[in-house]
């Protein structure tokens, strides 16, 4: 008769006529609301248009039928409401990049006030968020200036990276570069000390073979026999590399000068003997002025001719 006496449990329950009426139904399901678009103002005075999807569940049906005339309606207007102050905090970019703890936010600021009513909100999300065509616009450029800001600056890396990559290539092929000369210098003196060496022993033994060979029978015999052919390459060789030559009194006479020749080996290899020392420097000076003369007198010869 108008008050509240009891819940009907699932199943089957008995009413007398006249007396007992049911007068509420809830469903215990949960339950999916559409909160429609509205407008919202943020931190930084931007204006949006934004909606939203709302789960809640009736967890008292008591309380959703006496505590309140319309349930989905008073949830509707909380979540906008809520929605609106929540959004206030925010400036634009932090809309964004929050969208969770802001959907969070207005599921505890929900779950608060609509205790009493007996309903729970299980989550809210955010559908759509509407931003005006300037403020777009300004977000499109703002995007792509950094996007071109990002690009400078790993052009410019890559061109740090490219000069430190050269330097450092031009460094190491100069590094090696003056290694390879350093070797190439190293090789090279060692080849001409090695080449200095080889033709030092080669004279040696050469000189060594020539002492054995004069120390044999008719040893003089070849000794002079070179000597004459010396002599003859010497005297074809006058007159190529200049004008000016020096001839003996006899050039012809080549029996004389192997003679000459020979004397003078035989007076290097004869051994000293003693106190004979200013004799032989008496001799010297007196052949020296000799020889002077002959040299004067071949030069006037020279001349005249």
């Amino acid at each position: 008769m108008g008050r509240f006496h009891r819940i009907l449990e699932p199943g089957l329950n008995i009413l007398i006529p006249v007396l007992d009426r049911i007068r509420y139904v809830q469903s215990l399901k949960e339950i999916v609301i559409n909160v429609p678009e509205q407008s919202a103002v943020t931190l930084d005075n931007v204006t949006l248009q934004i909606d939203g999807v709302l789960y809640l569940r009736i967890m008292d049906p008591y309380k959703a039928s006496y505590g309140v005339e319309d349930p989905e309606y008073a949830v509707t207007q909380l979540a906008q409401t809520t929605m609106r102050s929540e959004l206030g905090k925010l400036s634009l970019d932090k809309v964004f990049r929050e969208r969770e703890s802001l959907n969070a936010s207005i599921v505890d600021a929900i779950n608060q006030a609509a205790d009493c009513w007996g309903i729970r909100c299980l989550r809210y999300e955010i559908k759509d968020i509407h931003v005006p065509p300037r403020v777009k616009e300004s977000m499109q450029m703002q995007v792509e200036a950094e996007r071109r800001k990002r690009a400078t600056v790993l052009e410019s890396e890559g061109t740090r990276e490219s000069a430190i990559n050269v330097a450092e290539g031009k460094k190491q092929a100069q590094i090696l570069a003056s290694e390879a000369e350093k070797a190439e210098r190293i090789n090279q003196a060692a080849g001409e000390a090695s080449a200095v060496l080889a033709k030092a022993q080669a004279k040696a033994e050469a000189i060594r073979i020539l002492a054995a060979a004069l120390t044999q029978h008719n040893g003089d015999a070849a000794a002079s026999l070179t000597v004459a052919e010396q002599y003859v390459s010497a005297f074809s060789k006058l007159a190529k590399d200049s004008n000016t030559i020096l001839l003996p009194s006899n050039p012809g006479d080549i029996t004389s000068m192997v003679a000459q020749a020979m004397g003078v080996y035989g007076a290097l290899t004869k051994p000293p003997v003693p106190g004979s020392q200013d004799s032989v420097s008496s001799g010297s000076s007196r052949g020296v002025q000799g020889t002077d003369a002959n040299l004067d007198e071949e030069l006037d010869r020279v001349k005249l001719s």
